[in-house]
C-alpha cells in the first residue's frame, strides 16, 4: 500500500519512467559495492533534472519516506545501502558538464558526472580534476562529495573537500542552498566543509563547481623495495620529514605485491617485504631534483632496490598494479573485506607489525595497500563467505585494526565515509557528547531525519549495547566512572 501510494504521488510530478518500483528494477539498487549488506528499496527514482529532484523531496517530506541517495554505487562503506520501506534517489542521470572555464580554472558538472570525465573534457586547456580514486573511471563527483574521496594523489593535491568550490543542493523540503563561492571565500559558516563527507544525511546535490589545475609538464615515479615491511613504513615518515611532498606516496606489503604482479605484470619486486611507489611531478628540473632528493632518503632508509621511470608509459605501468589491488584481491581470493583507516605516518610500522599479529590470531590473509603519505590504511582482509562465520570474523579483523587506528591518535575512517559498515566503530571513536552535537547538524538540515538515516552516525542506544553499557533516558548511569 505503501509502495502504490509513492508511486502514485511520484507520478503527477515525474515521467513514469524515472520510477522503477517491481522487485526486478530495483534490485540492482539493493546495495553498493558493500555487497555484503543488501536490502530492496520499496522505490526507486532517477531524476533527470534539478526540479524533478525537488519534486521527488517533496512528495517524500509529505508522505514522510526516507530517501537514500545513489550516485554510481562504487562506495565501499554501505552509504548506499537502501532502507527498508524507504526510496532510492539515484542522481546518475544528471550527467552532463556545464561549463569548463580554463580561464578560472573551474568545471561545473551535475552530480552524475563521472569523476575522469572532468579531467577528460579539461585535458585540451592542459587541466585536470586533481582527485583520483581508484574507481575513478566509474565514480561520480556526487558521491565523492558524500563520501569526501581522495586518491592516490591526495597528498599533494588533497581530498575532495580540497577540490570543491561550490554545490547547489536540494533540502528535504525542497528548498534551494548554495554553499561555498567561486570566490575566494563564502560569507557565513563554512558549511560546505560540513557537506562535504556527509554521506547524503543533509541534502542532495544538484550541481558542483570544482577546482581545475594545471597537468605537470611531467612526471616520474620511483618504485622502492624494502626487504622489511618496516623500513618502508619509517622511510615514509623520513621523506615527509625532508620537506619533500610528492604527489603520490604508497606502499603495498607482500602479500599485495604477489597477488597483483600477476594480474596487471608492473613489474613489480616480487622478493621485497614491502615496496613504496613515489611520485614526483611537475617541470623538468623540478621533477630532475625531486627524482633525486627522494633517492638519497630512500636509500638511506634501507631500500634495497629503486626503479624509477623513465617514459610515461613505465609510470602508468608501475600505478597500475596499486590502482588495480582491488580486483587482483578478487582473483585469489573468492570474497575480501577493505578497512578504510588514518593513523599518523610515525605509526606505519607498528601498526603494521600489529596487523601481522592480528593474522595469526584471526587465521586470516589480510594484504596491505595504503596511502602511506597521509596515513591513510587500506588492508584487505581476504575470506571465503561461503564458510559459515567467515564474513562476520573479517569484520571483527576490521574493527580491531579500526580500534588500533583510533588508539594510536588516527581515526576509523580516511576516505570511504562511515556509511553502515562502521557505525559501531563510531561508538570507539566518539563520547556521547560528541555523536549528540553530530545530530543536531544534521537536525538542522534535516529535523525529520529522513535523509540516509541509520547511516554516518549511530543511535547512543546501539553505542550503549555495543559497548555493554546501561541507557536510561539517554543518560549513561554514573558518567564519572570510567569504562573499562
Amino acid at each position: 500500500m505503501l509502495r502504490t501510494a509513492i508511486v502514485k504521488a511520484l507520478r503527477q510530478v515525474i515521467p513514469a519512467h524515472c520510477i522503477l518500483a517491481d522487485a526486478e528494477d530495483t534490485r540492482p539498487y539493493e546495495c553498493d559495492s558493500l555487497s555484503t549488506y543488501k536490502q530492496l528499496p520499496l522505490v526507486v527514482t532517477l531524476p533527470e533534472n534539478e526540479a524533478q529532484i525537488v519534486a521527488i523531496l517533496k512528495v517524500c517530506h509529505e508522505l514522510q519516506v526516507p530517501i537514500v541517495p545513489r550516485g554510481a554505487g562504487t562506495g565501499l562503506s554501505g552509504g548506499a545501502t537502501p532502507i527498508e520501506n524507504g526510496l532510492v534517489l539515484s542522481t546518475a542521470r544528471l550527467n552532463k558538464i556545464l561549463e569548463i572555464n580554463p580561464y578560472a580554472r573551474t568545471a561545473k558538472v551535475q552530480p552524475g558526472v563521472r569523476n575522469l570525465a572532468i579531467s577528460d573534457a579539461a585535458a585540451s586547456s592542459g587541466l585536470y580534476y586533481a582527485p583520483d580514486p581508484s574507481s575513478q573511471l566509474a565514480c561520480t563527483i556526487g558521491g565523492n562529495i558524500a563520501e569526501n574521496a581522495g586518491g592516490v594523489h591526495c597528498l599533494k593535491y588533497g581530498l575532495t573537500v580540497h577540490n570543491v568550490l561550490r554545490v547547489r543542493i536540494a533540502t528535504i523540503e525542497g528548498d534551494m542552498l548554495e554553499l561555498g563561492s567561486e570566490a575566494l571565500d563564502a560569507p557565513g559558516l563554512d558549511l560546505l566543509a560540513v557537506f562535504i563527507g556527509s554521506e547524503g544525511m543533509l541534502g542532495i546535490v544538484t550541481e558542483v563547481t570544482v577546482k581545475l589545475i594545471p597537468k605537470a609538464q611531467t612526471a616520474q615515479v620511483i618504485m622502492a623495495s624494502f626487504s622489511e615491511v618496516e623500513q618502508a613504513g619509517h622511510a615514509v615518515a623520513q621523506v615527509i620529514a625532508e620537506g619533500i611532498i610528492p604527489a603520490g606516496l604508497e606502499m603495498m606489503d607482500q602479500t599485495s605485491i604477489k597477488m597483483v604482479e600477476p594480474f596487471v605484470h608492473a613489474g613489480y619486486d616480487m622478493n621485497a617485504a614491502a615496496i613504496l611507489l613515489c611520485e614526483a611531478d611537475g617541470n623538468s628540473e623540478e621533477v630532475a631534483e625531486e627524482i633525486i632528493r627522494m633517492s638519497a632518503v630512500l636509500n638511506a632508509a634501507g631500500a634495497t632496490n629503486l626503479t624509477v621511470s623513465f617514459s610515461e608509459a613505465e609510470r602508468l605501468k608501475l600505478w597500475s598494479g596499486r590502482k588495480n589491488a582491488f580486483p587482483a584481491a578478487g582473483r585469489i581470493s573468492p570474497d575480501y573485506y577493505c578497512v578504510d583507516g588514518t593513523i599518523p605516518r610515525k605509526h606505519l610500522a607498528q601498526v603494521l607489525r600489529a596487523i601481522n599479529g592480528m593474522e595469526a590470531r584471526y587465521q586470516m590473509i589480510c594484504a596491505n595497500v595504503f596511502h602511506a603519505g597521509d596515513g591513510n590504511l587500506h588492508p584487505l582482509i581476504l575470506f571465503d563467505a561461503n564458510h559459515a562465520g567467515a564474513f562476520e570474523k573479517a569484520e571483527a579483523f576490521g574493527a580491531e585494526i579500526l580500534e588500533l587506528c583510533v588508539k594510536l591518535g588516527g581515526t576509523i575512517t580516511g576516505e570511504h565515509g562511515v556509511g553502515i559498515e562502521k557505525l559501531n566503530s563510531m561508538c570507539v571513536q566518539f563520547r556521547p557528547e560528541e555523536l549528540t552535537s553530530f545530530m543536531a547538524v544534521k537536525h538542522a538540515f534535516d529535523p525529520q531525519n529522513l535523509l540516509n538515516p541509520t547511516k554516518g552516525i549511530p543511535s547512543l542506544n546501539r553505542c550503549a549495547e555495543f559497548g555493554r553499557m546501561h541507557v536510561n533516558n539517554g543518560r549513561i548511569g554514573f558518567p564519572d566512572l570510567p569504562r573499562f
